[in-house]
């Protein structure tokens, strides 16, 4: 009898991920290198750190660039090494932003300044790394670009108010960029919450471990977790576009 022919999946050959130094970011970068991928960790600031992720992926050519959501000349020098290196870029994950947490029920403490802030660097400045990257995305193989999202765009409960609409930005230009962009290029959102790491201040595994007991799946999710979503997104759902994922153990339900 003939066996099955399964198709082989396309590993990304050129990956950048920004705030890959850290948390989500770090785990994607590791999981792609293991992969096969050659992947560009994006960092903010602390070269050193990003310089660590590196050294401990898996393959080689690997690399460090600064990639700052706040600084425009950052995300165009670092579009211009990736094309004069590499030609073009196979995915894009868009993991780098921070937060402020700000009660909600605290409008006075949500300031302009914390407000703007925190839609640049988690809205604007993903917007500028896609609009930036675009044209060497174009010329890559199977692109996808995959925005790390919350689920609190859905919710409308998170680290703040701003946080909120900041991520509602990021899904809502997911789906409109699927539309744009296609057929070169896929766009996903995948929309974590409550995730393992330290990127919200203050916030305690103690806290999260309770949190989690309310949900369906009653587990806290780890940078993993959300990382094997992402690569789900770029390596295997190649049928796909404009779709938000949800890694949330079922918080959405």
């Amino acid at each position: 009898m003939a066996m099955i022919d399964i198709p082989s999946l396309a590993v990304p050959r050129t990956v950048l991920v920004t705030g890959g130094s850290s948390g989500i970011g770090r785990a994607t970068a590791a999981r792609l290198a293991a992969l096969g991928s050659t992947v560009i960790v994006g960092y903010n600031s602390r070269p050193e750190i990003a310089d660590e992720v590196v050294a401990g992926l898996q393959g080689s050519g690997h690399l460090a660039m600064r990639i700052s959501m706040e600084d425009a000349q950052s995300i165009t020098a670092a579009a211009a090494a990736v094309e004069q290196r590499f030609g073009s870029l196979d995915a894009l994950v868009n993991s780098g932003g921070s937060t402020t947490p700000v009660p909600a029920t605290d409008l006075a403490a949500l300031s302009d300044e914390i407000f703007d802030r925190t839609v640049m660097i988690n809205l604007r400045g993903p917007f500028a790394v896609m609009r930036t990257f675009r044209p060497l995305l174009e010329r890559g193989a199977g692109a996808a670009i995959v925005n790390v999202s919350s689920i609190a765009a859905r919710t409308g409960i998170g680290s703040s108010l701003a946080y909120v609409a900041a991520k509602a930005g990021v899904d809502a230009l997911t789906i409109a960029l699927a539309k744009v962009l296609a057929p070169k290029v896929r766009v996903f959102s995948v929309s974590p919450a409550g995730v393992d790491t330290g990127f919200v201040p203050g916030r305690t595994r103690e806290q999260l471990e309770k949190t989690a007991e309310r949900l369906p799946l009653g587990h806290v999710t780890t940078a993993d977790d959300v990382a094997r979503a992402v690569v789900a997104c770029i390596v295997n759902l190649t049928s796909s576009t404009g779709i938000v994922v949800p890694v949330d153990e079922g918080r959405h339900l």
